[in-house]
């Protein structure tokens, strides 16, 4: 077992939203936060077969280089009409030719083959956001935590809140896309505020709740 030992640790990612969210969630804790993007490191291949295989791969890689403990985030929508998918390759749904990404492409590309499937009630269109959560060592022992947020998929986009497939999905008891819903708005467990229902959100609170943080006294 590692326990966070220092309050620097560095965030793996290159996407600027996710960075936006985890930095936001790791702030209240004093943890002095460096991104992948700050330090300049690359950006590892993800060849993994399963959201903690990518998210181990991330985390381990600026593990290494750095020196220091790195968390990282491998999260993905996974269509139930559409076996799983797009699931781990949630982001390459949405490369374009010019190596840029166009999620709206990508929702384009989930509704059309919903449609194919026959998908078209509602109760056909269900689906879920999936985080996972890797804290890894330049030695390669690493933690997971996992967060989940069930919901449907719905057609045309709702909102231009959020990032990636936020705009076509509507968590379960709710009335509003997540591309609807304000990440700063409070109380966070009410209806209109992603912050509480994200994916992400809840795998920190499985982190935040570890002995990781706790060690930190």
């Amino acid at each position: 077992m590692h326990l966070l030992h220092s309050k620097k640790i560095v965030i793996a990612t290159h996407n600027i939203g996710k960075l936006r969210e985890i930095n936001d969630l790791i702030a209240p804790y004093g943890f002095e936060n460096q991104s992948a993007i700050e330090l300049g490191l690359p950006v590892p291949k993800e060849i993994g077969k399963s959201f903690e295989e990518n998210a181990y791969i991330k985390a381990l890689s600026a593990a290494e280089i750095t020196g220091g403990p790195a968390l990282s985030d491998d999260s993905g929508l996974e269509v139930d009409a559409l076996a799983g998918a797009p699931g781990i390759h949630t982001a390459a749904w949405a490369e374009q030719p010019d190596g840029t990404r166009n999620f709206l492409a990508a929702m384009k590309k989930v509704e059309s083959r919903l449609q194919k499937a026959g998908a078209k009630d509602e109760t056909r269109r269900t689906g879920r956001f999936i985080c996972i959560l890797c804290i890894a060592w330049p030695d390669g022992y690493a933690e997971y935590f996992k967060g989940t947020v069930e919901g449907r998929l719905v057609w045309p986009p709702r909102g231009l809140h959020g990032f990636g497939f936020d705009s076509m999905f509507q968590p379960v008891g709710y009335k509003r896309t997540f591309g609807e819903m304000h990440s700063d708005e409070e109380p966070i467990w009410k209806d209109g505020n992603k912050k509480g229902l994200s994916h992400r959100v809840r795998a920190f609170e499985h982190f935040a709740k570890s002995r990781l943080i706790l060690a930190q006294g």
